[in-house]
């Protein structure tokens, strides 16, 4: 004796599986016909520039030049998306600038290593000026530190 079971379905599980098929079906159209742009180099918004000053290892940050320069041991990390140079100088103690050749950027957040934090100030042509103060005092102090500008 033969014995044959119809499958069916209750309505809730039609719909889920109707509500699976269209999830499934809508995530495969997505990623078959996705256009993405990519962002253009120095859009709004973006990250326009990026560097990390560390000082050349073998002399320390207090004997940065006095000119600017973009030798590669003074930093860790350098980026800049108007393709410029990345330089950096000491003007005092504590106080660094930093400039983004050919960048228009003209805000900019800094960090500093340890204990202190860095105060960042914009000037004419892509130059930020840069000084590190120790956390609870007013002194300013040659230490490694990051600027992002944007």
């Amino acid at each position: 004796m033969s014995v044959k079971r119809r499958l069916s379905f209750s309505p809730t599980a039609a719909i889920a599986l109707l509500a699976l098929f269209f999830a499934l079906g809508g995530s495969a159209f997505a990623l078959g016909h996705s256009v993405s742009a990519a962002q253009p180099r120095c859009a709004t918004g973006a990250v326009r520039g990026i560097a990390t000053v560390v000082g050349d290892p073998s002399a320390g940050m207090a004997n940065l030049p006095d000119q600017f320069t973009s030798k590669p041991s003074l930093f860790s990390r350098r980026f800049n998306c108007a393709r410029g140079a990345v330089q950096v100088r000491r003007v005092q103690a504590g106080v660094f600038e930093v400039r983004f050749l050919r960048n228009s950027a003209r805000s900019a957040v800094g960090s500093s290593v340890g204990d202190s934090y860095a105060d960042v100030e914009p000037e004419s042509g892509g130059i930020f000026k840069v000084s590190i103060h120790p956390a609870g005092r007013d002194d300013l102090s040659d230490r490694a530190f990051t600027i992002i500008i944007v």
